[in-house]
């Protein structure tokens, strides 16, 4: 019978939890362990790191894992290495279930750059009001532009108040809808929006948002990632599961 790891924190990766506990598969679901009080799952769940590449190997030989699902954030890039890596290690066969990258559309203001320090070098300049659609581990980098008003979306309260000397927070847990993104950014003024390229639609709505108001976006590109074979969907790391994970990695 299947012993299937999930690597989670996305929707994707509940979605899979729910449709694998439907068909009764055996299976673990593991968090990063960043949000304090994650939705519950239909399947037992693992919070916190394996330790590198060692660790999870070691976790997948004595737990005997079947199949491995690599369904975390597309920049968990150090995630994804490791899993590919221990994987192999293991000889476990490896499926990432991916979501498309954002693509501009038309009237959309768009400034790519390749990673957090080239965002945060993109805020020189005169002050503003910055919507910062990072998550809470990254925000505190742009303390090196404290000429901003910034505005933070958190899941949870943080234990100890963000490095920027002006700022507001909110703590809500999406999935967002535009007309209320729109809502929050015409209430906070905001002209300039920082996000990383997640993909999917459940943090798109900000763009929408900004878009139709005509607000410019600094959009930081995924980190590379290693090869493996990849899928955007449920029903096809479903398929893999059945018929094709004797294909390996």
């Amino acid at each position: 019978m299947p012993n299937i790891l999930i690597l989670g924190g996305t929707t994707e990766a509940s979605a899979l939890a729910a449709r694998l506990a439907m068909r009764g598969d055996r299976a673990v679901l593991s968090f990063a362990g960043r949000t304090a009080s994650p939705r519950a799952q239909p399947i037992p769940v693992r919070i916190g790191g394996f330790g590198g590449v060692d660790g999870l190997a070691t976790y997948l030989r004595d737990h005997r894992v079947t199949h491995i699902v690599d369904a975390t954030h597309p920049f968990a890039a150090r995630m994804s290495g490791n899993a590919v890596t221990a994987a192999a290690r293991a000889r476990v066969p490896l499926i990432a279930l991916t979501r498309p990258a954002w693509a501009p559309a038309a009237g959309d203001r768009w400034t790519r750059v390749p990673d957090l320090d080239a965002a945060v070098a993109a805020l020189a300049g005169p002050p503003r009001r910055v919507m910062l659609a990072l998550g809470r581990m990254h925000v505190d980098a742009f303390s090196a532009q404290p000429q901003h008003q910034y505005l933070l979306r958190f899941v949870d309260q943080p234990e100890r108040a963000p490095a920027l000397p002006d700022h507001c927070l909110v703590v809500d847990r999406g999935p967002f809808d535009v007309a209320g993104d729109r809502a929050l950014m015409d209430a906070q003024g905001i002209d300039l929006v920082v996000c990383k390229n997640a993909g999917g639609p459940g943090a798109v709505a900000k763009l929408h948002a900004a878009r139709g108001r005509g607000i410019p976006v600094v959009m930081i590109d995924r980190p590379p990632l290693p090869a493996r074979r990849a899928v955007h969907g449920v029903e096809d790391v479903l398929r893999w599961l059945d018929h094709d994970a004797d294909r390996g990695v």
